[in-house]
């Protein structure tokens, strides 16, 4: 490999958002895998990845979880470097909980609808506007997003942080309307909603879901709350991402229709090998499934690429990390007992 070509790819790294060595071998196959492990070994490094990510990085992560999982996973590693598979934001929290680690991400490209809809600018537009109301965020957001709120909060402790924010202040909840429908519903609580919403989510359809159900009378629906309340309202039970696995893996239903990214029922399955499992549908007939395209840039060769160059690396401004550290750690203060 030359130099020119490796000083070209990290040149094209903010466009690209991963390296791409013209003549660089890279290793295919069990051989790829072998490469990675190696060079997790070498370089003292651990590999987080989401529950969403290709079937190929989950089954290499050390550590492979939801959102609130993967926070708490990075900030009590003891690797020197994280190798976050996952979305932009997620890498992001990782440095954020560890600023002296170095965090690489195989395609920064990996960004997030929620995270893109949503900025630290419109939040501060929101508080001059209710100045006494407390923002309580979803973790899809980036670092200046969290940085002007109060709490932040994942699909497995929201329920129970939003019920523990004072009754007599009122509550902006960011960037994820439906989420915020349905903890509305759940906990009673009035809250002020940031139009956004995971184009994820957004894409299934009641009337085929409907169909689905009638064609498939013993399965359970089950869903994310990021879907739509039609969606929502349809299924048999509602849960986040480790929520819907544990349910799979316990409930007696032996068949299950399943909401939310796709990439989940790679673990599912290895957790119920006999139970039928069968992705949501959604708007576009040409398609059975909703996978994020996000989520699916990451590849076992980013991977290699990222921990042996280690590039893209995640870096930030001090000043702007403890302002996002600050509702990153009064959230994991109060999801002490949530799995």
């Amino acid at each position: 490999m030359s130099t020119a070509n490796l000083d070209k790819a990290k040149s094209n790294l903010p466009v690209r958002g991963f390296l791409k060595i013209d003549d660089l071998i890279i290793p295919q196959g069990e051989d790829l895998v072998k490469a990675i492990l190696d060079l997790k070994k070498e370089k003292n490094a651990v590999i987080l990845a989401h529950y969403y990510q290709p079937a190929a990085i989950q089954d290499i992560a050390d550590y492979l979880g939801d959102s609130l999982q993967l926070a708490r996973a990075a900030k009590d590693t003891d690797a020197d470097m994280i190798a976050f598979c996952g979305v932009h934001f997620m890498a992001e929290a990782a440095k954020i909980l560890n600023p002296t680690k170095k965090v690489v991400l195989p395609d920064t490209q990996a960004g997030c609808s929620l995270a893109d809809g949503c900025s630290g600018e419109g939040l501060r537009a929101m508080r001059e506007k209710y100045p006494n109301a407390l923002i309580a965020t979803y973790i899809n957001c980036n670092a200046e997003t969290k940085a002007e709120s109060d709490i932040i909060v994942t699909s497995s402790n929201a329920e129970t942080i939003i019920r523990s924010l004072p009754d007599d202040r009122p509550i902006i909840f960011a960037p994820d309307k439906n989420l915020g429908k349905y903890l509305i519903k759940k906990t009673g609580r009035d809250m002020i909603l940031w139009d956004g919403s995971c184009i994820v989510h957004e894409a299934f359809s009641m009337e085929r879901i409907a169909q689905q159900m009638a064609d498939n009378p013993h399965a359970k629906l089950i869903a994310h709350p990021e879907s739509e309340t039609p969606v929502l309202d349809l299924a048999h039970f509602v849960g986040s991402t480790s929520a819907l696995l544990n349910f799979v893996e316990k409930d007696d239903a032996q068949e299950f229709i399943v909401a939310t990214e796709e990439g989940i029922l790679h673990e599912m399955q290895k957790r119920a090998p006999h139970k039928k499992l069968m992705p949501a549908l959604v708007f576009d007939e040409s398609c059975n499934c909703s996978e994020c395209f996000y989520m699916k840039r990451n590849t076992l060769e980013k991977l290699y690429l990222c921990m042996k160059y280690e590039l893209p690396e995640i870096t930030m401004d001090e000043e702007l990390r403890l302002k996002a550290l600050k509702p990153i750690e009064a959230m994991l203060a109060l999801s002490t007992t949530i799995k």
